[in-house]
């Protein structure tokens, strides 16, 4: 069965991308703590991050990691946190958060954006994705 973040992979749900290649897609998260708060997931289904075989966790990182390069980009900060959190999609995802202080991470409290403004957010980071990523595809 197909798991809400494999179907927003697949374009099934729509998403705000800011980054994709054949393994794996990043897309705003609708619940954002920060502007430009971005999901990172495999596209193939695993439920638990660290049951991902090590080069697939490996692959995975450096995806995120040049995702974080864009993010940052896009929206200066002093940095881009990683946080592998959340039980409420059976999907393994990496949370990346711009920070400038660590009390700009507040799981509890939830930004609320328009739809132009998510627009705006992934096209900005996805502008610089590519930018840094020349190779990588956009469909």
């Amino acid at each position: 069965m197909s798991t809400l973040f494999s179907k927003i992979a697949a374009g099934e749900i729509p998403s705000y991308k800011c980054a994709e290649d054949e393994k794996f897609y990043a897309f705003l998260d609708i619940n954002p703590v920060a502007i430009g708060h971005t999901l990172v997931i495999p596209r193939k289904e695993t439920d638990y991050i660290f049951d991902m075989e090590d080069w697939e966790l490996a692959e995975f990182e450096v995806f995120a990691k040049k995702v974080a390069h864009a993010i940052k980009a896009a929206y200066p900060c002093k940095k881009v946190a990683e946080i592998v959190l959340g039980l409420e999609v059976p999907h393994a995802h990496i949370q990346l958060i711009p920070l400038n202080k660590e009390s700009d991470i507040n799981m509890n409290k939830k930004l609320k954006l328009s739809e132009d403004q998510f627009k705006e957010i992934s096209n900005k980071i996805n502008m610089e994705f590519q930018k840094q990523n020349p190779h990588s595809y956009d469909r």
